[in-house]
């Protein structure tokens, strides 16, 4: 027993309103000073000292020890001992600060019991504070700071943090954002993945762990909703689910050495606002921002800083208030109202639905709100009433439990009951179902073994997973593998060319690849051809080959000239023809043939005119070969070069033709003739001249029958013509020639004479010629005419005198020519 005054009360008197009262009872009546009741049970035992009562060491008289079963013994005297049992009568029920209700704690001597008031701290949405004693503050710093640090240092490297950063545009209130539990040689990190929300990511030493996680005195757990840093040795945890956090530390170690914003643990509220240094604040929001500690990623913080604005406790502006906070007043959370008053919360949750009116800050009052009620065994299914504002999505295999276990029931844990009533809200396994282990989240009808791929297996099954033969048994490490054996393939041979082998995945067997060949064709050798114009190159692949065979093959066109042309195309040739592209294939070139049709020409020339090719053109020109003549009754004569020819109608006109230089000139000479008079001929002498233009006869009265006949014509000379018809002359007549029967000779008398030029002069005329210069003739003019005797032939026969008519005709003829030119 303590003396009056300590925080320590024994048997049943009652205390003032200390946290601790204690049941024992004590074993010497003379102590007790603070009324203790006490049951005294003496009997006078005879003993003695031999055999196994002896002990190895004196015990001085009124020296007491324990024995079993909460019994005493006491050394009277002279071997006599006081046996004194131990008589717990129940200690009166504290009152806490905090409103929560006191535990019962195991005295020392694990006989009786006494209550106490635990530390429990929590903190919320923007956030809110409570202490260890009750006291309900806000607070929105936007850095490090300590919640709960040792006065009088007695854990090594012991504390616990908050982090905190203005959650709105504004930098009006804050969230908490991390909590870091400290603890030896181990820092537990709980960060928040999304700000205001649920989830959680745990980190020991920088490093991400996988939950549960137990080392070095630590244990990190997942308990509904959320994330607990557990320490046995210490008997205290501290939860965090990304909204709102709490901390309970037992009184019995942790009482009057605490300090931070969670305040001073030992029951009262009056220095819950303390400094650092140990002078309480006027007010907490004071207190709260020189608990700042050093963090590297927050520079612009500085411990020990004084605020240079008043902290925010209530809205600036009034507002109605969300009506998710009418359900902490109202029928959804009456049955907790008598253990945990709510009017701190409710004003919290006000203050969070008006300064921050779309972040659902609300949710976290009610949610902190609840899980204080379920520490105190006051469950409360309170989401389903806030349509759907505050509702909580769980995964598909899990359901939502607003009072599930604190820890769940597993297949590896204990099957024996859970004894405590205090429940949490989470995402448990559903009816029928429980949870093959703490850490392998995966919920199973009947327990078995769950490997990585987290597929249920039971006792006996055998699969398959990551190319292993396993098999689940019960006992041991549960799954047992081995390499999966493969079945025997048949040797597949890649030797052709651009083959090569590669394992494809075989869908009856994942594990065991199938080896097959594949074609590859950049391995293949043969390149395609250059193929001439008309074919183009074609490949195709054999059956059971991989690299292609080439061959030109024909483009179904026609070819001219290094061109391509596809059928019903025209095709330029030469202007002569008409050619086109058709459809029909030459056998021997494999090419398309190219029809063609020569421009169709008119042939047909005037007479005088014949049709002849021109080199260059496509049809040829009419080409004169001979002279048109068109005579005097508008008819044509045809004559060819060197050809003479009298008019049908008149033989004493006479048309000739030349060729000179490629050019045919046409003439015509019309014979004068000399004076007749047919009454001076004697009948029947009257004749044609061998021009058969000209009648002669002998003549009757003419003394002088050859004269000079003039006529006007052109003289043509090597081409050239005189500009003007010139006068010239010629003898023409008869003379006396005749051939008579002489009696006398008895044989024919000739006589011959021949009318012939006597005198003749020689003239010049200008001649023009077609290049168009002038040279000058000299022409024979005759003056007179006479007969002259010739000798005649006395063998003249009709045949001479034949020829000598055709000479006399040429003669005629050629001097007609060359007076036509």
């Amino acid at each position: 027993t303590t003396t009056p005054g300590t925080v320590t009360t024994s048997g049943t008197t009652p205390t003032q309103s200390f946290t601790t009262t204690s049941g024992t009872t004590s074993v010497s009546v003379t102590t007790v000073t603070a009324t203790t009741t006490t049951s005294e049970i003496s009997s006078p035992v005879s003993t003695t000292t031999s055999g196994p009562t002896a002990t190895s060491s004196a015990v001085t008289p009124g020296e007491s020890w324990w024995l079993c079963d909460c019994f005493q013994a006491i050394c009277i005297e002279d071997n006599i001992i006081q046996v004194v049992p131990i008589v717990c009568n129940p200690p009166p029920k504290p009152t806490c600060a905090n409103g929560l209700s006191p535990v019962q704690v195991i005295d020392k001597d694990g006989c009786c019991w006494h209550w106490e008031c635990d530390c429990y701290c929590t903190g919320w949405g923007d956030p809110h504070y409570m202490t260890f004693d009750g006291l309900y503050y806000s607070y929105q710093g936007n850095c490090t700071y300590v919640l709960v640090e040792e006065i009088n240092k007695k854990v090594d490297n012991f504390g616990v943090y908050i982090d905190n950063y203005h959650c709105d545009t504004r930098d009006v209130v804050s969230c908490p954002r991390t909590l870091i539990v400290r603890h030896e040689t181990q820092e537990v990190r709980m960060a928040t993945v999304k700000p205001n929300t649920l989830q959680v990511e745990v980190t020991v030493n920088k490093q991400a762990v996988a939950l549960p996680y137990k080392k070095f005195g630590l244990n990190i757990y997942e308990s509904g909703i959320n994330r607990v840093v557990e320490i046995p040795e210490l008997k205290m945890n501290v939860t965090y689910n990304g909204l709102s956090f709490s901390i309970r530390m037992p009184y019995s170690l942790f009482g009057n050495n605490t300090q931070g914003q969670c305040g001073t643990c030992n029951n009262n509220t009056a220095d819950d606002c303390m400094l650092p240094n140990g002078n309480i604040a006027e007010n907490c929001q004071t207190m709260a921002d020189h608990w700042q500690v050093v963090d590297p990623s927050k520079p612009q913080c500085s411990p020990g800083l004084i605020p240079t604005k008043a902290p925010i406790t209530t809205p600036v502006k009034p507002c109605k208030e969300s009506f998710i906070c009418e359900l902490l007043l109202g029928s959804v959370f009456e049955p907790c109202h008598s253990f945990v008053q709510p009017e701190k919360y409710y004003a919290a949750c006000v203050f969070d639905s008006c300064v921050l009116p779309n972040l659902d800050l609300e949710c976290s009052s009610l949610q902190i709100y609840a899980a204080t009620c379920a520490d105190q065994s006051v469950c409360i299914d309170w989401r389903s009433h806030t349509n759907g504002v505050c509702s909580y999505k769980c995964p598909s295999d899990k359901e939502y439990r607003a009072c599930g276990p604190l820890k769940e029931t597993t297949c590896k844990s204990s099957q024996q009951n859970e004894t405590s009533t205090k429940q949490v809200e989470g995402c448990f396994c559903p009816n029928g179902t429980m949870l093959y282990d703490s850490g392998v989240d995966v919920c199973v009808k009947t327990c078995g073994c769950v490997g990585v791929d987290k597929i249920p297996r039971e006792f006996g099954e055998r699969f398959t997973i990551d190319c292993q033969d396993c098999i689940c048994l019960e006992g041991g490490s549960g799954i047992v593998c081995e390499p999966h054996k493969c079945a025997k393939q048949n040797k597949t041979s890649c030797d052709g060319e651009g083959f090569y082998e590669v394992n494809e995945v075989n869908s009856e067997d994942f594990c065991c690849p199938i080896v097959t060949c594949k074609c590859n064709t950049s391995l293949c050798t043969a390149k395609a051809p250059k193929c001439k114009l008309g074919f183009e190159v074609h490949s195709h692949i054999p059956s059971g080959h991989c690299c292609p065979v080439y061959e030109c093959v024909p483009k179904r066109v026609c070819v001219h000239q290094n061109a391509e042309f596809l059928p019903n195309s025209s095709v330029f040739v030469d202007k002569c023809q008409n050619c086109v592209c058709t459809n029909e294939v030459n056998v021997s070139t494999q090419l398309n043939i190219i029809s063609c049709e020569h421009i169709p020409c008119n042939t047909y020339c005037e007479p005088g005119y014949e049709h002849q090719p021109v080199k260059g053109e496509c049809c040829g020109k009419c080409v004169q070969t001979k002279c048109v003549i068109r005579t005097a009754q508008n008819s044509h004569l045809i004559l060819s070069p060197g050809e003479f020819k009298n008019d049908p109608y008149n033989n004493c006109t006479i048309y000739s033709c030349v060729k000179v230089h490629n050019q045919f000139v046409s003439s015509t000479s019309e014979i004068t003739c000399p004076a007749f008079n047919e009454e001076s001929c004697k009948p029947g002498t009257i004749t044609f001249l061998p021009n058969g233009c000209c009648k002669t006869c002998a003549p009757l009265d003419s003394t002088s029958p050859c004269t000079v006949r003039e006529r006007k014509d052109f003289i043509v000379h090597r081409g050239c013509r005189s500009v003007d018809r010139v006068v010239m002359t010629e003898c023409e007549g008869t003379c006396g020639t005749f051939s008579l029967y002489s009696a006398e000779a008895n044989s024919m008398d000739h006589k011959c004479s021949c009318c012939r030029e006597s005198k003749t002069t020689v003239k010049k005329v200008s001649l023009k010629c077609p290049n168009g210069h002038s040279i000058s003739h000299k022409y024979i003019y005759v003056e007179s005419c006479s007969c002259q005797d010739t000798t005649c032939s006395t063998s003249h026969s009709r045949e001479s005198q034949s020829r000598e008519e055709n000479d006399t005709l040429k003669r005629l003829k050629r001097a007609i020519s060359l007076t036509s030119q």
